[in-house]
């Protein structure tokens, strides 16, 4: 490292290190170019410390603490089931760290000859910025910048973190499970979460302030979701609006109103979860540098991800869509293969949304209300799990797979998902999509028996109008 004013050279500045920012650093890597990776927490951003891989391991701590206590049904009974819970947050931490550490991405970015550079990015202008830490300071003169900064959670003025109000990073690493918590936001995050705490035997109260839960999916899909919740003691409270909170050394009272009634509910913690902020109004210094900003402090990008300077770029959770890491990381690796001289553009047709709920929620492409609203005449085939043999088998009877397609071509337009696998299941359904595949072209595709994929089969026959199964 360099220290003082004299500018290094570099190809490619890569500011953030999650699955957008050290995806683009080795996709340049690998297009030749020489690339600094600038990252002031841990690599791996928020998706693998504090997010996606965290919570996901929670989940499955959580299934099978539940799965051992209601085996009954299918001739299992097991007695003194206990959680270790110390146990579950060290084998999550474990996870963590093989992912991120010397075998993760860090041996990834060794691999690919990528300098990582542990610390802070400032722009000085369009063309340089100075990286820094508490010990060492340098300056880079660099050809082209990708912009990778992320997000953080939203914080409520009446709910702020610290203590017993939590955000999802909180949550993630309590030291033990709380008896009783209410979550603030009922979208991915607080019903992953509030579930999964809801299956450790914590009373959980879920405040949303729309008329259901996951408010960004159909309610056809949202309400088996919401009957489980109900089935382990979940609270729902719809077109609820959280008003102000009183603190104890103990608990927190939170105080909501449902159409102008207010209500007050008590519990261990609070955990806000309504959202997330693109981190672009911290000290990066792109006010130095007038890049074009569009609402909500997103950075403004055209198809092939450069922003308003055309050697600058910015992907994942700071420019507009859903704050996905897939997305991030297909940005990604658009952006890098544009600076090195590739016709890539981004296509946003068939972005998947997982929500790792039980049960699981997956989709891709267009929703029917969508379809019909983009002109299409539909055609719906939809399948349902308690019809299909593995599904039975894994007694795993409750969902469905539903599948738009366009009555006068064909064409695969979009597919929802409710049920076990569905998170797995939905892979298939997006390349479908992406290589312009019809429900026939599907039905004529030969499924494995017994799995839960046939139900994609079927469901493109259902949607043929020559359904075999039901």
């Amino acid at each position: 490292m360099v220290v003082g004013d004299a500018s290094v050279e570099i190809d490619v500045l890569v500011i953030g290190a999650g699955p957008g920012g050290y995806v683009a650093a080795i996709k340049a890597a690998q297009l030749g170019k020489s690339v600094l990776l600038v990252e002031k927490d841990t690599v791996g951003g928020v998706c693998l410390n504090r997010g996606c891989i965290p919570s996901k391991a929670l989940i499955s701590a959580a299934h099978q603490y539940e799965a051992a206590h209601e085996s009954s049904e299918i001739g299992i009974t097991a007695e003194g089931v206990k959680v270790d819970f110390s146990k579950v947050q060290a084998w999550k931490d474990g996870i963590i760290e093989q992912m991120t550490g010397k075998r993760g991405i860090g041996a990834l970015l060794k691999k690919n000859k990528v300098q990582l550079f542990n610390g802070e990015a400032l722009f000085i202008n369009e063309h340089e910025a100075r990286v820094f830490n508490d010990n060492e300071t340098a300056r880079y003169k660099f050809n082209h910048c990708i912009i990778a900064t992320g997000s953080r959670p939203i914080e409520l003025k009446a709910f702020p973190f610290g203590g017993r109000i939590l955000s999802s990073t909180e949550a993630l690493s309590l030291k033990e499970i709380p008896q009783s918590l209410i979550v603030i936001g009922g979208g991915y995050i607080g019903v992953e979460l509030g579930q999964t705490y809801a299956k450790f035997g914590t009373k959980v109260t879920i405040l949303e302030g729309s008329d259901h839960i996951l408010p960004g999916f159909e309610k056809e899909l949202t309400k088996l979701v919401a009957a489980r919740l109900k089935n382990k003691n979940v609270d729902i409270v719809t077109e609820a609006l959280a008003q102000s909170c009183e603190k104890t050394d103990s608990n927190v009272t939170v105080t909501y109103t449902v159409k102008g009634e207010e209500k007050k509910v008590t519990a261990d913690y609070v955990l806000v979860t309504v959202g997330r902020r693109p981190n672009t109004d911290g000290e990066l210094g792109l006010d130095l540098i007038n890049l074009e900003m569009g609402e909500r402090g997103l950075i403004k990008i055209n198809e092939k991800c450069q922003t308003s300077i055309p050697h600058i770029y910015a992907i994942g959770d700071i420019v507009a869509g859903p704050a996905l890491a897939h997305k991030a990381s297909y940005e990604a690796k658009v952006a890098a293969e544009s600076i090195a001289g590739l016709p890539s553009v981004i296509d946003y047709k068939c972005i998947p949304a997982v929500v790792f709920s039980d049960p699981e929620i997956a989709s891709v492409g267009l929703s029917e209300t969508e379809a019909k609203a983009a002109g299409h005449t539909v055609a719906i085939g939809k399948f349902p799990y308690v019809a299909n043999g593995r599904a039975l088998s894994m007694n795993s009877p409750e969902g469905f797979v539903k599948l738009v397609g366009d009555k006068e071509t064909g064409l695969l337009l979009g597919a929802q998902i409710v049920g076990s696998e569905a998170s797995n299941l939905i892979a298939e359904l997006g390349l479908a999509i992406e290589m312009g595949a019809t429900l026939e072209d599907i039905a004529l595709t030969i499924h494995a028996h017994p799995t839960l994929g046939e139900m994609v089969m079927e469901a493109s026959e259902v949607g043929l109008g020559q359904p075999i199964h039901i």
